[in-house]
């Protein structure tokens, strides 16, 4: 999993909850949009958590960038904003869902996991 936000306290929790959740492995985090497409070309991480304000390239963007390189990856949008701020950039950049930062904690990473992730083979 790749981890992306400009605010190095907010990258470094959110890197936390990585380490934490069962199941995930942090690849690596990423400090601007361009950061992460750079990185999840070279990492190729399943699951990128991006935050949507940064300065340069926004996450929206990011996203974009990210999933038409790799559309096999999974991008959850992070924000202290609420959904309905985020207005349709959120839908319209092919990130499978939008989440709060104060509600990043393990079993939710696992919840849109199972929800977004992909099916198990066999």
């Amino acid at each position: 999993m790749l981890v992306v936000d400009d605010n190095v306290p907010c990258r470094r929790a959110a890197s936390d909850v990585v380490r934490v959740a069962d199941g995930f492995e942090l690849s690596g985090a990423a400090r601007s949009g361009a950061e992460a497409v750079a990185m999840t070309e070279k990492l190729h991480p399943d699951l990128v958590l991006l935050d949507v304000r940064m300065n340069g390239m926004n996450g929206f963007e990011a996203a974009r960038q990210i999933l038409q390189r790799q559309p096999e990856t999974v991008v959850v949008l992070v924000s202290a904003w609420g959904e309905e701020t985020l207005g349709n950039g959120a839908r319209g950049c092919g990130a499978v869902a939008t989440l709060h930062k104060r509600d990043l904690k393990p079993t939710v990473l696992n919840e849109l996991w199972a929800e977004h992730g992909p099916a198990p083979a066999g």
